[in-house]
């Protein structure tokens, strides 16, 4: 249909507010609330996706259109629910204390966007507690965190043990990532899962939340 490829081409430019109008204007015409975050949302992500995996765009391209995604969603999650259609997983994201890099971390959120997760990002400096107030409050199947700096890392151990003081810890998976990040430190610290890079990340997210592996 017309109107779910204009929002397709919506998404890859990025242009967020008529992502909105389209995303409304398809309700209106009837289309499913399903439809348009499969064919329209999702389907304008993947596309962006693999052309940056081409090398065909660059960092900032990806990273408007994913918000652009996040706009189209805040728009069907009302419909979603009503219709009784199951809501994507959910994760939050953050990188935290101390730590003010936010590059690799949006490039995170743009590849489980594009995966059709429900994204929450908390931005940068997130202390423990905050990651434990939203975890509370959203509700999430997992929680990412990134570091840059070494002097930063233990603030992931930190969380995950509030997490367990909270008695949340079994109700979320977390996933660590960042420059420093080894495989060894996840395990250290209990986490579930680590990625490298933030080419890997969706990867590593859709094992945890028990997707199949060529998802």
């Amino acid at each position: 249909m017309p109107i779910l490829q204009n929002l397709r081409e919506a998404v890859i430019k990025g242009q967020a507010s008529q992502v909105k109008i389209l995303a409304e204007a398809a309700l209106d015409e009837g289309l499913s609330p399903q439809d348009i975050l499969d064919q329209g949302l999702i389907a304008g992500m993947k596309l962006i996706s693999d052309r940056f995996r081409n090398n065909g765009i660059y960092v900032p391209d990806i990273l408007i259109a994913s918000r652009a995604v996040h706009a189209g969603m805040h728009v069907l999650k009302p419909y979603l629910i009503q219709c009784g259609v199951k809501l994507p997983d959910r994760v939050i994201i953050g990188t935290v204390a101390g730590d003010l890099h936010d590059i690799g971390k949006d490039l995170v959120v743009m590849m489980l966007r594009g995966k059709g997760l429900d994204v929450i990002d908390l931005g940068i400096d997130v202390e423990p507690e905050e990651f434990v107030q939203a975890a509370t409050v959203h509700h999430p199947k997992l929680l990412a965190m990134s570091a840059l700096l070494t002097t930063t890392m233990p603030v992931m151990a930190a969380t995950v043990q509030s997490l367990c003081l909270k008695g949340l810890r079994q109700q979320v998976k977390v996933m660590i990532g960042g420059g420093p990040i080894t495989p060894e430190y996840s395990r250290t610290i209990k986490a579930d899962g680590y990625a490298p890079d933030f080419r890997l990340a969706a990867k590593e997210a859709m094992r945890l939340l028990g997707y199949p592996a060529a998802g």
